[in-house]
């Protein structure tokens, strides 16, 4: 299952049942569980480590040392979990000593071509990543979010779970679970009540999801004070506290 061209590092740790193409090289310290397949082409550096079931296209760079001037050749690392398809000229670095030292991707994410995720970024489950999105350093995602083509996403900003990108958006501040941003810069457009049906919200959900977007971006009040109002609704609402733990972690404030 490894094809003869390619370059096997003696301090990798493959599983039996991983199946490497042609030319494609693995370095020391990375670490790959059964069943991932990845193709030719490909180049892994560690420390990374790669769970199970994986599917990874030709070109990818994965596990390469940080885009920082600041980094000094630390033993950061990589982790990317299990069942996660990675698409053709993506590039995933590792992490830096002053953010943990960790770059962390999932399980079960669908990652298109060119996709960049920077060190430092935390990417959760399920999400996707249309082509060329590209998350700068200590970004975080979370998850179920979806990123449209060509999304650019400033260091430290984070997107929440079930969120929405659309095609070309320009993110330099939080966008918070639920919502729906577009532009350059992006702004928010409502809800994604399509993405939220088909993963099983019902209405009375979605309905929660509505009145406390119409508190935070219809009402008028400040942050804080839309805050305040959601945390009475919150006590009935997971999805609402899910809102309010998104602000309270907000670095960067919110798309608004």
């Amino acid at each position: 299952m490894i094809h003869p061209s390619a370059i096997i590092d003696p301090k990798a740790e493959l599983d039996e049942n991983v199946s490497v193409g042609p030319f494609s090289v693995i370095g020391a310290g990375v670490q790959i569980g059964a069943g991932t397949e990845i193709a030719g082409h490909v180049i892994i550096e560690g420390p990374t480590t790669i769970g199970r079931d994986n599917r990874i296209f030709a070109f990818n760079s994965i596990g390469g040392e940080p885009q920082d001037k600041k980094y000094k050749a630390q033993p950061t690392r990589l982790e990317i979990g299990d069942r996660n398809v990675i698409r053709e000229y993506c590039t995933f670095n590792r992490g830096t000593e002053e953010d943990g030292g960790l770059t962390r991707i999932g399980n079960d994410n669908w990652i298109m071509a060119y996709v960049h995720i920077a060190h430092d970024c935390l990417v959760g489950n399920s999400t996707i990543f249309a082509n060329a999105a590209s998350l700068a350093g200590h970004c975080r995602v979370d998850d179920f979010a979806i990123l449209g083509g060509f999304t650019l996403v400033h260091q430290f900003c984070q997107v929440g779970a079930h969120a929405f990108t659309a095609m070309g958006s320009v993110i330099n501040r939080d966008v918070p679970p639920f919502v729906t941003v577009a532009g350059s810069y992006a702004e928010p457009h409502g809800i994604n009540s399509e993405g939220l049906k088909r993963r099983g919200f019902d209405s009375t959900r979605v309905s929660s999801i509505k009145r406390a977007y119409r508190t935070i971006y219809k009402s008028g009040l400040s942050l804080a004070d839309a805050r305040a109002q959601l945390a009475e609704a919150a006590k009935d609402a997971p999805d609402v506290a899910s809102l309010i733990e998104f602000i309270d972690r907000s670095q960067r404030s919110l798309v608004r």
